[in-house]
């Protein structure tokens, strides 16, 4: 299940809460009653390594001349 962190309008207080994604947010904060909204942060996936280009699932095009474009 996912994690998701709230921080509070009110206090600033911070916490973790595991939810379902069908689950409603949280909108109470469980220190001072204010409301909470929900963080978002950058995202879990690196890609690393050699690939994971944008061309590397396309066809190669020709170039003008007739040959192709990625010899040299």
């Amino acid at each position: 299940m996912p994690t998701y962190t709230y921080a509070c309008a009110a206090c600033q207080h911070r916490f973790e809460g595991v939810q379902s994604i069908h689950d409603d947010a949280l909108t109470v904060c469980p220190e001072c009653g204010g409301q909470l909204r929900k963080v978002f942060g950058t995202v879990g996936v690196t890609f690393k390594g050699s690939g994971f280009y944008r061309t590397d699932s396309r066809e190669h095009k020709k170039s003008p001349s007739g040959s192709d474009s990625s010899s040299s």
